[in-house]
């Protein structure tokens, strides 16, 4: 079996075992966690829009459009080869973001779970497939949770070395969408998991193609030697 098959069905498998897991738990934790000091849920309320998809596809799709005209017009060979750097970082950030918002939308349509805040009404294990639009039935998976899965995921593989402090920035979203009363745990648990399959499958991909990436000898995609947590 090749790496990226392996790769996406043992995150199927974690994510189908997490989920299951918090399910039985989902409605004590999120009443709960709702009902946290004041001060706790004001500051989560604040950081908690870090997590939306717009800002961050919107941030990607100029840096890759910036620097691939700045490719096309450098006159040195130095000054193309960061600008090619550039357009690529900015393109793995907008697959990797944009496939997260795509599978992350269409699971939410199909699975129409209600929100927390129909929990008196209808309970935390309410589903209505196929519910359409209705934002009060699209809690799983946790856009936001994808988004900073995807954002943070992305960072962690070209950084690897600062993962541990990706994973919080990341889970710091995830919960404050419990907090806010936005999602339940499982719902957040499965979008992070989300972001993070689509940051590393965008990886194996611009590996193949030797973009930031390379394959090691065990077919792992690893950054290249000329990327660093301080050229980000």
């Amino acid at each position: 079996m090749n790496r990226p098959l392996s790769s996406s069905l043992w995150l199927l498998v974690a994510t189908a075992l997490l989920v299951a897991a918090l399910l039985p738990f989902d409605g004590t934790i999120s009443q709960w966690a709702q009902g946290l000091p004041g001060g706790v849920v004001t500051f989560n309320e604040r950081i908690t829009d870090f997590g939306t998809f717009a800002w961050m596809i919107y941030g990607s799709g100029s840096i890759v459009i910036i620097a691939y005209i700045l490719n096309q017009v450098g006159r040195t060979a130095t000054f193309s080869s960061k600008t090619r750097t550039a357009w690529r970082l900015g393109l793995y950030f907008l697959l990797t973001i944009g496939s997260a918002s795509i599978v992350v939308h269409l699971a939410k349509l199909v699975i129409g779970r209600a929100r927390p805040e129909l929990f008196s009404e209808y309970g935390s294990r309410s589903i209505s497939f196929l519910s359409g639009h209705d934002w009060v039935f699209q809690s799983f998976p946790s856009g936001h949770s994808a988004a900073v899965g995807a954002f943070f995921g992305a960072f962690s593989m070209l950084a690897p070395r600062l993962r541990f402090l990706f994973a919080l920035g990341a889970l710091s979203i995830g919960i404050s969408r419990v907090v806010v009363g936005a999602h339940y745990p499982s719902d957040v648990a499965a979008g992070l998991l989300v972001g993070l399959w689509t940051a590393l499958m965008a990886a194996f991909l611009f590996a193949r193609k030797n973009w930031l990436f390379r394959l090691d000898d065990k077919a792992w995609p690893r950054p290249k030697s000329n990327i660093d947590a301080s050229q980000l």
